[in-house]
């Protein structure tokens, strides 16, 4: 099944990805999901982020599309958490090209990724972001999200040489 709404002039369509569409999301994952987007972010863009996501959860692997030309994509997957009852969906990435953003096709996306995992008895959805991303911020309380909770991320970069602290000898 898919969802239907028009974008401009064009129908929107939404639907799950095929193998074919991976180089299109990839590259368009690639320009949102810069160094700059996700600095530190402990999950970084790549092209195992689709396959190993499509591979997992099929399902929850879509593409939002208007004419020929792929606008979006959104990955998810569930989580079934040892000892609860609740199944959780995770939606991974979203992404839409940057020209277009604020057009409808991230909602869209949204709407049907929320459509299949509650039809896979998903009760709760979970996302993350940047503290500072507002605009996922905004479009996902929009959606209907909420309870921001601000989690702390440390890094340690492995390839600068330590500092001697003070009163320590090499």
């Amino acid at each position: 099944m898919s969802e239907k709404t028009s974008v401009g002039e064009e129908t929107l369509r939404i639907r799950g990805i095929t193998i074919d569409d991976f180089p299109e999301v990839f590259h368009i994952g690639e320009e949102i999901f810069t160094a700059e987007y996700s600095q530190s972010l402990y999950r970084t863009w790549d092209e195992y982020e689709i396959i190993t996501l499509f591979n997992s959860d099929s399902e929850l692997c879509l593409v939002a599309e208007a004419g020929d030309k792929i606008l979006g994509f959104a990955l998810g997957t569930t989580v079934d958490k040892h000892n609860s009852p609740w199944k959780y969906g995770y939606l991974v990435w979203l992404g839409v090209r940057r020209n277009i953003q604020q057009g409808g096709v991230g909602s869209g996306l949204f709407k049907e990724i929320k459509r299949r995992m509650k039809e896979q008895g998903v009760r709760m959805i979970i996302i993350d972001t940047s503290a500072d991303n507002q605009p996922a911020i905004r479009f996902f309380q929009k959606q209907g999200f909420g309870n921001i909770q601000e989690h702390v991320y440390m890094s340690l970069n492995l390839t600068r040489k330590a500092k001697n602290k003070p009163g320590k000898k090499p």
